[in-house]
């Protein structure tokens, strides 16, 4: 598990910042369960979602996302994984590809998986409630922002224990909401190997 416990640039959890995060919300609890379940509630109703919020900046490291309180639902990925990383609760990402819902194809979504006890990997997507969309923490049972429903849509079934390129690549290329919102990652997912969509555009 330690490849899922680690620190990196994009997952920088042992930035003073996110480290005095991640013990403050873990100070009240006990356990993996309700240390998961803190760190997963405080991402997912205390930073912003960037598309929601229309914000001018774009985040991508999780310290990053911390300090300006906004990401996008990737970026509020890298976080909650630096924060259960933090607390030594093994976190990786995990991505579907969905319709943008207009008819002008699709996008990557991300997500994290964490490894509880007893359970195994357990999906969890902070991304930020909203009307249609109600994520909660109710382990053994998922409950997503969304499931892939339309016909070119797919739940990726790997746990990344590092966010997938593409997506690092469109976060640090394109300020601001509008300019994200543009360039989108996504992956054509036919007749390519899942595990290396991820890894280029094309």
């Amino acid at each position: 598990m330690d490849i899922y416990l680690r620190s990196t640039d994009i997952i920088d959890w042992q930035t003073p910042a996110v480290l005095n995060q991640a013990y403050k919300l873990a100070k009240d609890v006990s356990g993996p369960f309700e240390i998961a379940r803190a760190c997963f509630e405080w991402v997912r109703d205390c930073i912003k979602h960037s598309g929601d919020d229309e914000a001018t900046i774009t985040t991508c490291r999780a310290s990053e996302v911390l300090t300006e309180g906004t990401g996008w639902c990737f970026a509020k990925s890298h976080l909650l994984g630096a924060l259960l990383r933090a607390n030594r609760i093994p976190a990786g990402f995990c991505y579907q590809r969905l319709s943008l819902g207009d008819g002008n194809g699709f996008t990557l979504h991300g997500l994290n998986a964490v490894h509880l006890p007893d359970i195994g990997w357990y999906r969890i997507d902070g991304r930020g409630n909203k009307a249609g969309v109600d994520a909660q923490f109710c382990p053994p049972e998922e409950k997503l922002a969304y499931l892939p429903r339309e016909e070119g849509e797919i739940g990726f079934p790997e746990i990344w224990p590092d966010p997938a390129p593409i997506v690092v690549e469109c976060l640090v290329r394109f300020e601001g909401w509008e300019k994200v919102n543009e360039n989108l990652p996504d992956i054509a997912v036919i007749n390519r190997p899942q595990n290396q969509a991820l890894n280029s555009d094309g």
